[in-house]
């Protein structure tokens, strides 16, 4: 028996998760409820917060479980944890399987690579080995001694310290990988969502980039131009295009917006044609004194914060404005166009913004 049998599937799945996945166990009808209110100033991270508390407890609850799997299959389990990590990584396991059994050692991928950094893993493991116990002494003269009695599949287990220790080591590392996983995984599926949805409330038609029927009214999702990526290139008529680029980017965060402020040129070819393209950019927030908004101004592009209520009527009064484009949600009010969002909402088919590769490993930023 390998150490890696003892891994529960439950948490196994989460150890990949993909956008299809997510909306899948959530509910489509759930996630377009996230989308339109997203479109109505509400943030991504408060409304998915939830969603990450629960998956953080279920790969927790999934470490327990392995870890006592693991007392009931191995004599001196804890004493050999390490070397049983130590033998098993070697072996071809997945990239899940090894990802999952770092956990136990306190590594996250990342952690691999700054920590570790190439060098030789069973030396970290020496070290580890050696830390944990001389950090179990002086938890143990702190708060004295412990025993936790649990009782799992008719089998009683007594746990002491470093039992404990090693599990909430564990429960850590996952914690940390599925955090910043997070944004990854919603950021890098709700940015599609939330544009694919805005720019269909807004009458625009989605086209792959290869269909070259149309050139008009159509946008697409992801491209890459000269290294240099827009998140949504939308064409409004003959030679004039808007590049979208989106980010659930705080305030704190403002020398990212400023990168994207200046990532794209102003003309572009497409089909054998030049567009004059514009840029915009929607971010979740600005600090009061960013120059941010002077920036795009600057290079003839707007910034948009998604946190503002009204930001989509925003958006279709530029189109208006500077391009003579007329969307239907300029008929209402602002404040009716709330309701305009909720009511198109419902007949936006968010699969079809699914790309090719939309599968994301937990990884911490």
């Amino acid at each position: 028996m390998k150490l890696s049998d003892c891994i529960t599937p439950q948490g196994l799945n989460l150890v990949k998760y993909s956008g299809k996945d997510f909306v899948n166990k959530l509910g489509l009808e759930i996630v377009q409820g996230v989308v339109g209110s997203i479109l109505k100033g509400k943030n991504v991270r408060d409304l998915t917060e939830s969603l990450t508390q629960r998956r953080v407890l279920l790969v927790s609850s999934s470490i327990i479980i392995t870890y006592l799997k693991g007392l009931s299959s191995f004599e001196d389990f804890e004493e050999s944890l390490n070397n049983l990590v130590k033998q098993n990584v070697r072996t071809q396991l997945t990239a899940e399987e090894k990802k999952y059994l770092l956990w136990f050692i306190g590594l996250t991928g990342k952690s691999l690579q700054n920590v570790i950094r190439g060098t030789d893993l069973e030396n970290y493991i020496d070290i580890f080995d050696s830390n944990l116990k001389d950090i179990c002494v002086d938890i143990e003269e702190i708060y004295g001694d412990i025993t936790l009695q649990i009782n799992y599949n008719e089998q009683g287990y007594f746990l002491k310290w470093k039992n404990l220790l090693r599990c909430l080591l564990a429960a850590g590392a996952a914690t940390l990988t599925i955090r910043g996983s997070e944004k990854s995984l919603y950021g890098k599926t709700f940015e599609k969502f939330v544009l694919g949805s805005v720019l269909t409330i807004l009458g625009f038609n989605y086209i792959e980039k290869s269909d070259v029927s149309k050139s008009e009214k159509v946008f697409w999702l992801s491209e890459r131009i000269d290294k240099r990526e827009s998140d949504a290139t939308l064409l409004i008529k003959a030679g004039v295009g808007i590049r979208f680029d989106i980010g659930f980017i705080g305030k704190g965060n403002t020398e990212i917006s400023l990168d994207k402020v200046s990532r794209f040129e102003r003309f572009m070819e497409f089909r054998k044609k030049t567009y004059a393209t514009t840029t915009i950019i929607l971010v979740d927030n600005i600090g009061e004194n960013s120059r941010i908004a002077s920036m795009a101004r600057e290079i003839d592009g707007y910034i948009l914060q998604m946190r503002e209520t009204y930001w989509v009527y925003r958006l279709a009064m530029i189109l208006n404005e500077r391009f003579g484009y007329h969307s239907e949600i300029l008929n209402y009010t602002k404040e009716q166009s709330l309701s305009y969002i909720d009511k198109e909402m419902q007949n936006v088919d968010l699969n079809v913004f699914f790309g090719t590769n939309d599968s994301i490993y937990l990884e911490e930023e």
